[in-house]
């Protein structure tokens, strides 16, 4: 049966209402008028955010520009974050340490104090793909289209960030990172913000991604990462724009570890900062208003309603395809090798971007029938990390779509990975991400995709969240300043 009715006694029954929204919701009275001109009053940060975001961005583009030209071109290489250790090495190891670690508890010696601050142009590092001038190199990264593979510019992002996060940590000239054991804390990608493609990703030019470190908390930093096309005139096209959150952990205990603090020293590093913190802000606010702990507006409940009176109901329309969310599902299960572990002896968080980017884009192409374009990363969490030899499975399904025949067509997918553990069956979920993507063609996608249950129904509105998020801030970006 249609989620409806569960919808409605959930999103309604004031006194339920009452008790599971946040602290500064619980004076909502019971009224029916009252309760939905509160909950749509609600709807108002998502707008502000998105105009936020798009101011953030904006900004994001010309300070990290600024920045970056005060870092010591010395200071430039990023450093491995894939390991030299042999596997069989790495296995000796962990056998030793555990066994001695049982003997004789060791405890990691506590970070000196006060942790001496960095420089946040020191932190600026830069991967050069040059793709005009090295025709070898693009046949690595080619796609059956003669594009680029994005999941595998993912890939570098995600190696970019946590670079820079060990560089703040152990100093601008620091270029390999050593044994983790030694240094006594490590460094993993607890989510990412969104990653808008603003300009298309042509492989006929050089390509360069870099970024910095612009806000650190007690034990986190919020990476900016960008992608840049570099044109034989030296003409700088920003094509990528985005951030990286990472934690640092102790080596021994995995429990949080302080990090060093910046040294603010213009008004461009200081407004980075602003950013940066204000960014983690919006990503813990949008946590609390998450579907999984509050429940929908009133407003997300007439559209869900709406939805079903018009795609929800068998009622003889044949000018679109209705596709229940369940039968989209598309599903990849693997085992990880060694061959794709980091520094910590898990599976390297960017391999992961990449099988779920292109998993999800398998998935958006089956569903619009047609290539499809990336439009933007709309969030991802690492939940848990990834042991080596376990049985990872991937499974994706399309979440949100615009509704038939309406131009531009978009498609929002989720892949979530979960570890298998092979003697239960039981599953956990290390990593949830989102995608969104649209048809080459530009022609318009003439299936619906229905949400079946109350999980998919959620799952629906959390789509419909980040598809107008992003329409949001495209609008913005588009927008003409003012004479």
């Amino acid at each position: 049966m249609f989620v409806l009715h569960l919808l409605k006694r959930r999103c309604f029954h004031s006194r339920s209402l009452k008790y599971v929204l946040t602290p500064s919701q619980r004076w909502i009275s019971s009224s029916p008028a009252q309760l939905g001109s509160t909950i749509n009053a609600t709807t108002i940060p998502t707008e502000l955010k998105a105009t936020t975001e798009t101011e953030d961005i904006k900004a994001l583009d010309n300070l990290l520009k600024v920045v970056s030209e005060k870092a010591n071109p010395a200071y430039h290489n990023i450093m491995p974050m894939r390991t030299p250790i042999l596997w069989s090495q790495a296995l000796l190891n962990a056998s030793s340490t555990s066994k001695s670690f049982e003997s004789h508890p060791v405890e990691t010696p506590a970070p000196e104090q006060p942790l001496p601050p960095r420089y946040m142009h020191d932190t600026y590092a830069e991967i050069l793909l040059p793709f005009a001038s090295s025709p070898e190199l693009f046949e690595r990264y080619t796609n059956a289209w003669g594009g680029l593979r994005t999941g595998m510019l993912m890939e570098h992002l995600d190696s970019l960030a946590g670079s820079i996060s060990y560089k703040h940590m152990l100093g601008p000239d620091v270029e390999t990172l050593g044994h983790i054991n030694e240094r006594g804390f490590y460094i993993v990608t607890a989510s990412v913000d969104r990653l808008d493609v603003l300009a298309p990703l042509l492989p006929v030019r050089d390509i360069r991604l870099s970024g910095i470190v612009i806000y650190t908390g007690t034990s986190s930093m919020e990476v900016a990462v960008k992608m840049e096309a570099l044109g034989a005139s030296g003409v700088e096209d920003t094509l990528l724009l985005g951030r990286f959150s990472m934690v640092c952990r102790d080596a021994q205990t995995h429990k949080a570890r302080p990090v060093n603090p910046l040294i603010l020293g213009s008004r461009e590093e200081t407004t980075l900062y602003s950013i940066g913190e204000n960014a983690k802000k919006r990503r813990q606010s949008l946590a609390l208003r998450s579907l999984s702990k509050v429940p929908p507006s009133s407003t997300e409940a007439e559209e869900l309603h709406s939805m079903y009176l018009q795609y929800g109901q068998d009622n003889g329309l044949s000018d679109y395809e209705r596709v229940w969310m369940g039968e989209t599902h598309l599903e990849k299960t693997m085992l990880m090798f060694p061959q794709e572990r980091n520094v910590h002896q898990k599976v390297f968080g960017g391999y992961l971007m990449r099988l779920a980017y292109e998993l999800g884009f398998a998935n958006a192409s089956l569903f619009t029938r047609s290539h499809v374009t990336f439009m933007s990363l709309d969030s991802i969490s690492f939940a848990k990390p990834v042991p080596i030899g376990s049985i990872l499975r991937l499974t994706s399904q399309v979440l949100h779509t615009t509704p038939p025949g309406e131009l531009p067509a978009v498609v929002h997918v989720g892949v979530q990975a979960n570890v298998v553990e092979v003697r239960t069956g039981r599953e956990q979920t290390t990593n949830d991400f989102r995608f969104t993507w649209y048809p080459d063609d530009g022609a318009p996608v003439l299936r619906q995709v229905v949400p079946k249950t109350y999980q998919e129904a959620m799952l629906w509105l959390e789509g419909k969240r980040a598809l107008k998020m992003g329409d949001q801030i495209r609008g913005e970006r588009q927008k003409k300043p003012s004479a």
